[in-house]
Order: structure tokens, then sequence, then C-alpha cells
């Protein structure tokens, strides 16, 4: 078990943001006993201690995808935590779905890409003014149909192709999404209360997936995670830019070089043709 200095998370930042809060014990699934460390006042208490080495192994893995240059897809659709989701999703730049998981968005991606395109075309062109000879009723169709995508898909728009990994805040609530995912050789990141099964993720986060304090601690952390991924994967790529431009000006110095070296170079007399000089003065000697 690694050291709890290590951890990006202590367990007193858990317990102060009830991370440790079950569910009732007549509402569990057996597969989180391992996760359980007992229960109090008929609610399971989650063991801190595995949920702290669980989330360092789904952050080492979150670093790994972003550092590779692929996306993470947040899911949530549960009412009280759809804020804090999209929020965290925003400010680390990752696509989002909130409030509703339209079904085919990754199993069906290329149809789902097309509306997303279609949806940003229009949205484009009402920004740009470029509908009003249109009849008034028409642009309302046009808004209304921009409102009614953005619905589904404002959080999804930016998507660069299927992500490299799924991180769901509610297992049980957002199966589709997770099934979708499993289909598409996604993996899955999720939250995992007393009452989920967490097998159903690849890096299962044993946590009290409904407190708003336990999920924005969570998902504080995930974020800054991203953060400083990308940070790091950009400062690695103007390392090496900086690295390929100084091979490219050594290159252009050492042609320069030549170049000029060449220019500076004395030029050589011709030879005399030995063989012409020799036959000429054997001729001069006939003639005398």
């Amino acid at each position: 078990m690694k050291n709890e200095q290590n951890s990006r998370v202590s367990l007193q930042e858990m317990v102060k943001a009830g991370v440790h809060i079950g569910h009732h014990t007549s509402k569990w699934h057996p597969k989180m006993a391992q996760y359980i460390h007992g229960s109090k006042n008929k609610l399971h208490i989650i063991n801190l201690e595995q949920t702290q080495v669980k989330l360092d192994e789904a952050l080492e893995f979150i670093d790994k995808i972003v550092a590779s240059g692929k996306d993470i897809t947040f899911v949530a659709t549960k009412k009280q935590v759809v804020s804090i989701v999209k929020e965290s999703a925003e400010e680390s730049q990752m696509p989002y779905a909130v409030k509703r998981w339209v079904g085919g968005t990754f199993t069906n991606y290329k149809v789902i890409a097309k509306r997303m395109k279609q949806l940003v075309q229009l949205e484009d062109k009402l920004a740009a003014g470029q509908l009003q000879t249109h009849t008034k009723k028409e642009r309302k169709v046009f808004q209304d149909k921009v409102d009614k995508g953005n619905k589904l898909f404002a959080g999804l728009k930016g998507m660069r192709g299927l992500p490299g990994a799924v991180i769901v805040e509610d297992v049980s609530r957002d199966a589709l999404a997770i099934k979708e995912a499993h289909d598409m050789g996604i993996p899955v990141i999720g939250l995992t209360d007393t009452n989920t099964n967490p097998e159903l993720v690849d890096y299962p986060i044993p946590a009290n997936d409904d407190a708003v304090s336990s999920v924005k601690l969570i998902y504080g952390v995930i974020t800054a995670t991203i953060i400083e991924a990308k940070a790091k994967r950009k400062a690695k790529g103007a390392e090496a830019s900086k690295a390929t431009d100084a091979v490219s000006t050594e290159k252009e110095q050492s042609k320069q070089e030549e170049k000029q070296s060449k220019t500076s170079q004395p030029r050589k007399s011709p030879k005399k043709d030995l063989v012409t000089e020799t036959s000429t003065d054997e001729n001069a000697t006939v003639t005398k």
C-alpha cells in the first residue's frame, strides 16, 4: 500500500468530505465487500485506505492517457452533481455528457459526429448572421434546432474522435455509457458506492457518489491531474520542437560554412597538357 504522504488526497480530507459514507446496509453489492470497512447506524463505511490506493491508481492512468494526447470523456447524469462534473470537464478542457447520455455516442460515433458537425455549422451561421435572408419563422426553427442539439451535445461538440478513457460518476445510473465504452474497448474509471458493482469499471474508486462534498473532492483532484498532465505534455512538446530547430539550424550553418569554404579557395591554374607540349617541341626540332 502506498504511503499516505505520496497520495494526492489525505485520509483526513476524505473523512471531512464524507467520502467514507456508504448506502444503507440493506442496499449493498456483495462485490463491494473488499472495499467496506464496516457499518455504523445501519450505513456501510467505506475503507478509505482502499479508496486512497484506488484513487491513486486511477490518477496515474489518467495522467498516462492525457500525456499520450488523448481526451477523457466525463459522464454524469445525476442532478445534484451535474454542475460539479461539468465545471471539472470545462476547466480541464475535456468533453462531457451531463443530464442525458445519447445512445450510440461511442458505438455509432460516425453518425453522432456528423450530427454534431451539422449543429456547429448551424450555430456558426446563426452567429455570423448568414441566415438573415430567411424569414423570422424559419430563423426560429433554426434556433430551436440549435437549442435542441445543445441539450444533447453541448459538451461533446469538441470531441476529436473516440476518447482514450471515460470517467463515470454513477456506475449504476450510467450503465449504458459504460457498456458502449466497453464495446469500443475504451477503459472506464468510475466512482463505486457500496450499492454498485466495482467490476463494471476498469478503475473503480470506492467513494460516496451522492454527497456533493465527496464528488467535489474526487473530481477536484482529477481535474488537477489532467491540467498537470497537459502542462507536462506541452512542455515536452516545446522541448522537442526546440531540439528539432537546433538540429535544423546546425545543419544549415554547416551547409553555409561548406559553401563559404569552397568560395574562398584560390582557383588552381590549369595544368598544361604534357603530351601536347612534348609534341610541339619535337616538331620545332625537326624544322631546324
